[in-house]
């Protein structure tokens, strides 16, 4: 007989709170988790989003409040978004207990946030830095809690608040229970786990049974350089309403992003780095429709629930296990089936090994339609539009050109007849501009040339950037600016006529910034970019000649 949450333990208001919500059979983490940490003992759970962990020990840390005001509950979480979805998920399960909860972010005014820590609020949900800003202001008191989690705490270490933890946890009681959960458990967690809980309880769980099953899971072998081009492609021929494209840092996310929109791509990156508001537009706009696709970091990501999304792309293996199982459960939800694709390079296949070993599914491999198999479907897509479109009429104008052109061509002025301009028509269209020289169209057949190729151009395919010599240019704009390289990369490509793929490693000084160009400017794209402005000063691009910044480590 399955296991309710009545049979563990929790007072009635908390089950009234759940019956009213309809629940009434606990997640495995919450079967595993909530009487331990009710009961006061500690715990470690190795548990992704998705698994009801937040109900797990948001149950727990209810159930030991005491009748008094005042904080005895803290909750750390990595970013705004993880904070606020706590803050909302405890206050849930609140709704039948005099309970004050507070979420304090960075981002946003300390005025309402103070006032509610004020108020008597009981827990506290925050990001380690604004909550070391309010212990700091004298504002936060951490003596009287006895209730602390960790949630996410494998990436709040990789956002480097592992300093910042530490601090907290000095401010806070040794009577206590302590709550950490994490998707993964490297050293560090360990560490982390011994230093502050008192013989933990080790629990694990995965989320990987309830997404892989819905999820289409393939992978294509592309080389960096072609990365993309293909992700381009591919973009351009799925029939997924949504995608989530996945890189591992903001600086990619942002280039990523402006690289798909100068392809013709409407597509916004999502960091840990985006102000609250701004990510719930972005989220808004996505699940409305208005967004198609977003390019963001795992960390952005976390409690991303949006039923649109049908395909998510990997387009940096990612190093953990736990994290593929977690990107690709950002599709094939609600009942829904999605696709997941991965890109690996020629060093990649170990992960994927390592993948396909962890979640038991062999990942299917994929060939990516070439340039012009792209081109055929939207031309067949164009096609289908101009003939809705004649119907509409009003096309005099254009059979006065066509006329005008038949006279031409009978006194020989034009050799196009109208079936090579209908065909020079349509690839306008689409937005086809001919043989381009990264044009990759890998062949199974091809695989040892590939391989061949890939070894020769291995330097350069470390960075992801077009062939050819490359020249380092020094740039008038630096930290000071407030720029980061998603600026640079911009001002650069809008006004130089530059891809994103043509810029390679972008150094960020004080006072100004080197950027790797494939191949060398012309004059004409340096006087063009010279005059481009960031952050309200101009460029003023001119060639490095190794002065300050230095020799760089490769």
């Amino acid at each position: 007989m399955p296991v309710t949450f009545a049979d563990l333990g929790l007072p009635a208001p908390l089950l009234e709170a759940l019956d009213d919500a309809g629940f009434s059979t606990p997640t495995e983490i919450q079967a595993q988790a909530i009487e331990p940490l009710s009961a006061g003992r500690d715990v470690i759970g190795v548990a992704q989003t998705g698994t009801g962990k937040t109900a797990a020990f948001g149950l727990a840390m209810l159930a030991r409040l005491e009748d008094r005001p005042g904080l005895q509950g803290l909750v750390l979480a990595p970013t705004r978004e993880l904070a606020l979805q706590g803050a909302d998920a405890i206050g849930s399960l609140a709704t039948h207990l005099d309970v004050e909860i507070a979420a304090v972010y960075g981002g946003a005014p300390y005025g309402p946030q103070i006032g509610a820590i004020k108020s008597g609020a009981q827990i506290v949900v925050g990001t380690p830095g604004r909550i070391m800003d309010l212990i700091d202001k004298g504002i936060l008191d951490l003596s009287t809690v006895r209730f602390v989690v960790l949630d996410e705490a494998d990436e709040m270490l990789r956002m480097g608040f592992a300093d910042d933890v530490e601090e907290i946890a000095s401010h806070l009681p040794e009577e206590r229970v302590t709550a950490l959960f994490s998707a993964t458990m490297p050293k560090a967690i360990t560490r982390i786990a011994r230093a502050y809980l008192r013989d933990p309880l080790s629990l694990s769980v995965t989320a990987s049974g309830t997404t892989v099953d819905t999820v289409d899971q393939t992978y294509a072998v592309v080389p960096n350089r072609h990365k993309m081009g293909a992700l381009a492609r591919v973009l351009a021929v799925t029939k997924a309403d949504a995608a989530i494209v996945f890189v591992r840092t903001r600086a990619s996310a942002e280039d990523l992003a402006l690289e798909l929109g100068a392809r013709g791509v409407q597509a916004a990156a999502l960091s840990g780095d985006v102000a609250q508001n701004e990510r719930e537009k972005l989220v808004d706009r996505l699940r409305t429709g208005f967004l198609d696709v977003l390019v963001a970091t795992d960390v952005a990501a976390r409690g991303l629930d949006v039923d649109r999304i049908g395909l998510v792309v990997n387009y940096d293996v990612p190093r953990e296990v736990d994290t593929y199982v977690h990107r690709i459960g950002r599709t094939g939800r609600a009942g829904r089936s999605g696709t997941a694709l991965t890109f690996i390079g020629p060093k990649d296949r170990h992960r994927l090994r390592r993948i396909e070993k962890a979640t038991g599914v062999r990942l299917e491999e994929v060939e990516l339609p070439n340039a012009a198999e792209v081109s055929k479907i939207r031309a067949a897509a164009l096609l289908t539009k101009a003939k809705e479109r004649y119907q509409i009429g009003r096309l005099g104008v254009y059979q006065a050109l066509l006329e005008e052109l038949d006279e031409r061509r009978e006194l020989g002025e034009d050799e196009l007849t109208n079936e090579q301009l209908l065909l020079a028509l349509l690839a306008l269209g689409v937005r086809d501009p001919g043989p381009q020289p990264d044009d990759y169209e890998p062949k199974r057949e091809d695989r040892e040339k590939r391989r061949m190729s890939d070894r020769a151009g291995r330097g350069r395919e470390r960075s992801g950037r077009s062939s050819g010599p490359s020249r380092r240019y020094r740039v008038e704009v630096g930290k000071r600016d407030g720029v980061g390289p998603g600026a640079i990369v911009g001002a650069m490509t809008n006004e130089g006529g530059l891809r994103g793929s043509d810029l390679g490693r972008i150094d960020i000084f004080p006072s100004f910034s080197l950027v790797e160009v494939y191949p060398e400017l012309s004059q004409d794209s340096t006087n063009k970019i010279a005059h481009a402005k960031v952050a309200g000063r101009a460029l003023r691009i001119r060639p490095d000649e190794g002065g300050r910044g230095g020799k760089r480590f490769r």
